[in-house]
C-alpha cells in the first residue's frame, strides 16, 4: 500500500493547522510525524486515516498498481489513539469478536491468541469499564495491531502504558508489523525509534496560522 499526499492542509474555521505538506508513504516502511504538543500530529495522522477531510491538497490510496476509492480506504487502515472510545459495556472478548466483523484479524491469529499475547488473560471476561488506563491502550493497539489492514497508525501509542507495556509494544511492532506501513504520531523517541523516515510538522507551520483570505 502506498499513501501520497500533495500540498495537504487543513484548517480549523479560518485557521490553518497546516500547510502544502507533501509526502508519499511506502509499506514495509516506519515513519514518525514528530512536532510539540498541540502542533497538529493527530490532525494529520486523522486526515491520513480519512477521519477528517483536508482542507486542501490531495490524498491518493493506493493498493498495488490501483487506487483505491475514498468510501473503501477503511478497510486498509487500523488506527489506536488515547482519544479513541471503547465500548466499555463489553468484555475484552465480546469487544474483539465485535470488532473482527468491521476488520478481520491477521492471519494465523485468534481471539484467545491476542489475548495472551497482550497479556490479559485474567481479565478477559471482565468488562472495560472495568481496566485501568493502561489496560484500555494495551486494548486498542490489540485492535489496531492485529487487524489485517496493510497500514496501522498509531498515535502516541504507548500513553498510560507502564515499563512492561511499552516492550509489549515495540514486540507488537517488531513481530506483527514487518511489511506493513506503520506511521507512529509523537514526539516521546521512546515511542519512534524504530522509525527512520521522520516528518516534523514544524515544517509546514509555515503561514500556517494565517487566516485565510478567502
Amino acid at each position: 500500500m502506498q499513501i501520497l499526499l500533495s500540498d495537504i492542509g487543513k484548517r480549523f474555521n479560518q485557521d490553518w493547522i497546516f500547510r502544502k505538506l507533501s509526502a508519499q508513504f511506502i509499506a514495509g516502511e516506519n515513519y514518525a510525524i514528530t512536532g510539540p504538543n498541540g502542533s497538529g500530529k493527530s490532525t494529520l495522522l486523522q486526515v491520513i486515516a480519512g477521519a477528517v477531510s483536508h482542507s486542501e491538497g490531495n490524498a491518493d490510496y493506493v493498493a498495488g498498481e490501483k487506487k483505491i476509492e475514498p468510501e473503501k480506504i477503511f478497510n486498509h487502515i487500523s488506527i489506536a489513539t488515547p482519544y479513541q472510545e471503547l465500548i466499555e459495556e463489553m468484555t475484552l472478548i465480546e469487544f474483539l469478536e465485535f470488532h473482527k466483523k468491521f476488520k478481520p484479524l491477521l492471519q494465523g491469529m485468534d481471539i484467545p491468541n491476542i489475548i495472551s499475547t497482550v497479556g490479559l488473560n485474567a481479565s478477559s471476561h471482565k468488562q472495560i469499564r472495568y481496566y485501568s488506563s493502561g489496560m484500555k491502550q494495551r486494548v486498542k493497539l490489540a485492535q489496531a495491531i492485529f487487524s489485517d489492514t496493510s497500514c496501522v497508525l498509531l498515535d502516541e501509542p504507548c500513553t498510560n502504558l507502564d515499563i512492561d507495556g511499552i516492550q509489549l509494544y515495540h514486540q507488537l511492532v517488531n513481530n506483527y508489523c514487518k511489511g506493513r506501513l506503520v506511521i507512529v504520531s509523537s514526539n516521546d523517541e521512546q515511542e519512534i525509534n524504530f522509525c527512520k523516515q521522520r516528518i516534523d510538522i514544524m515544517k509546514f507551520k509555515i503561514n500556517a496560522g494565517s487566516r485565510s483570505a478567502s
